[in-house]
């Protein structure tokens, strides 16, 4: 083995585009080729078998440690008198992908000769226009190498569930009407996509958290209190506030936030008015049997008119909930009013991305196939993308770091939707394991986006976007289930979904709820600062467990399109077509949400 040398080894690396991290890793090689009796060809075939299987992206010395452990160890035990002759036989890829080819014109000219059985899908693998095999095509090594369940997870199996799901594409909610089939985008690279209130007032990046005083926690909450009660008194007509606790024989209106009398479940009997600083910050049992219609939740600010005669008591015979911040108007001139006049399609979906009973991310690449063939101008992703509630995460049965798929989950969307030219919109969930667990959360990091800079936009959770001229209010978090656990209503003819969006709306909050679930570790002053309302979005998305839908709600298009994935089968994603630069209608705003639908991946 004499003429083993690192520049036919540097080759032999260049020609499978296989990196190593120094001359260290380099030399660790060249001893394993002469310590084993391999030659340069047949290891480095070795090391991409070894590393495809792992996923391991660069050649280091530990993982050069870990490959002589599990195969070349084993290679020299149990060859016996043919050791040598494998790799001898061990093709490279230039003339593996030439037997696919001849294996596939061979498959093409017995295929000419046959008749398909009856019942049979199997259809003609070429035409004149395409005369190479769809099959053979996709066998071949490209970017979609990236993107094949292997690469996300070594140890990943299918699920068979999913994989076997119905109603593939199948439309469960619709919103507007579309003339014609319009639903499909032009990949439109001059939509212009920024945070609403631009980067330097957006949260941008990570901050300390743990460091929360109670009293700090207090200002927050009292603040709220004061703002939402004074647009209320402005509002309605209020003259004063009374104190809520003051004995009173005369109808007097009290300003508080809604809380409970204990750590259950918020009820009619055990509802509390908490006052604000300014009139004694004392909590009073409220009565809540002469109001007719009610709709209730621990940290909802209000105002209600009623007695407390015993000064123990309030008796509330009406309620005031709090009115929605005024709609986002672009005062800038436009320069051409036939930039407004193409729609521009959306799509929204979120996580997580896998099925519950498999870390296979078989539904993140029919998410990417669906992009490219509808080509929508802007695509928002939320999380999670590696999900901390998956069991095999909570079980610790993954090969790699959470960082390393994360990463590789990123590159395989911006890679595999290149070529539609869509903008790329990524925002984080709570439920990301590798990212910071705290609310208001911090956007994701990518430094490795290079010419893709321009087109992907990380935003924080919760966040407002606009896009063409059209605001878009965006939470990951799962506000609908954690308000629709705690809401309390007596309301006629209203369904829990418009009331629940309807109180983010009125309270001016992406997460208005208080206490928050457990599972939300909110920052307050951060809150104050990045988790509020800046205006009423044109359209609010808040994926959820709950059931999809789409609601207008105070003129607001409210959409839940649920998550990609429920547990082991596929679930649902949205799309909407929205008119850039909305022109308003003798002075009477119309929405800019032509129409939106939810559909099953």
């Amino acid at each position: 083995m004499a003429d083993v040398n690192s520049e036919k080894l540097k080759c032999e690396l260049q020609t499978f585009g296989i990196q190593y991290e120094d001359e260290a890793a380099l030399d660790k090689m060249l001893e394993q080729c002469l310590c084993h009796r391999i030659k340069e060809e047949g290891i480095v075939n070795e090391w991409f078998a070894f590393s495809t299987t792992k996923g391991l992206s660069k050649l280091t010395v530990s993982n050069l440690e870990a490959f002589e452990h599990e195969v070349l160890n084993k290679k020299n035990k149990s060859k016996g008198s043919s050791k040598g002759t494998k790799f001898n036989n061990t093709r490279d890829v230039h003339s593996i992908q030439d037997l696919i080819k001849a294996e596939e014109e061979e498959e093409n000219l017995l295929d000419s000769y046959s008749t398909p059985a009856k019942g049979s899908q199997k259809r003609a693998l070429t035409t004149p226009e395409h005369p190479q095999s769809k099959r053979s095509s996709a066998r071949l090594p490209s970017p979609g190498l990236l993107l094949s369940p292997a690469s996300f997870s070594p140890c990943a199996t299918p699920s068979q569930k999913y994989s076997m799901r119905g109603a593939r594409g199948e439309v469960v909610v619709t919103f507007g009407a579309v003339q014609g089939p319009r639903w499909s985008g032009k990949g439109q690279t001059a939509v212009q996509v920024d945070l609403l209130e631009g980067r330097e007032n957006s949260l941008t990046s990570s901050y300390k958290y743990m460091l929360q005083r109670l009293r700090d926690i207090r200002d927050v909450l009292t603040e709220k209190i004061e703002s939402l009660g004074e647009e209320l008194k402005t509002h309605f007509n209020i003259e004063e506030f009374s104190p809520a606790s003051l004995p009173v024989q005369d109808t007097v209106s009290v300003l508080g936030q809604v809380c409970c009398d204990s750590n259950g479940k918020l009820n009619a009997q055990s509802v509390l008015l908490e006052a604000s600083q300014e009139h004694g910050a004392r909590q009073v049992p409220v009565d809540l049997s002469d109001l007719k219609e009610y709709s209730l939740f621990p940290g909802q600010v209000v105002v209600m008119e009623g007695i407390n005669t015993s000064g123990s008591r309030f008796i509330a015979s009406k309620l005031y909930e709090g009115v929605p911040l005024p709609f986002f108007s672009n005062s800038e001139p436009k320069q051409d009013m036939s930039e407004g006049s193409e729609p521009v399609m959306v799509l929204v979906a979120c996580g997580p991305y896998t099925p519950s009973d498999s870390l296979a991310y078989d539904p993140l690449l029919d998410l990417i196939n669906i992009i490219n063939k509808d080509r929508p101008d802007v695509c928002i992703l939320l999380g999670p993308f590696v999900d901390s509630k998956h069991e095999q995460i909570e079980k610790g049965q993954v090969t790699e770091t959470f960082e390393t798929i994360f990463y590789r989950c990123m590159d395989s969307i911006v890679d595999g939707t290149r070529g539609t030219g869509c903008k790329l919109v990524f925002i984080p969930s709570l439920r990301d394991i590798h990212h910071h667990y705290i609310y208001p959360q911090p956007p994701f990091s990518l430094p490795d986006l290079k010419d893709d800079v321009q087109r992907v936009t990380l935003a924080p959770e919760p966040c407002t976007l606009l896009i063409g001229g059209v605001t878009l209010g965006l939470t990951s978090t799962d506000i609908l289930f954690h308000m629709g656990a705690e809401e309390i209503s007596s309301a006629t003819g209203s369904d829990r979904f418009s009331r629940i969006m309807k109180h983010m709306l009125t309270q001016r909050s992406y997460y208005p709820l208080y206490p928050p679930a457990e599972e939300v570790n909110m920052d307050y002053e951060r809150f104050q600062q990045y988790g509020l309302l800046p205006l009423t979005p044109d359209i609010l998305i808040a994926p959820s467990e709950l059931r999809y839908f789409i609601k207008d709600v105070s003129g607001c298009v409210c959409v839940n399109p649920g998550r990609l994935t429920k547990g082991q089968v596929g679930g649902t994603y949205g799309r909407l077509l929205i008119q850039q630069n909305p022109v308003h209608e003798e002075g009477k705003r119309v929405s800019p949400c032509i129409a939106a639908q939810v559909v099953k991946i």
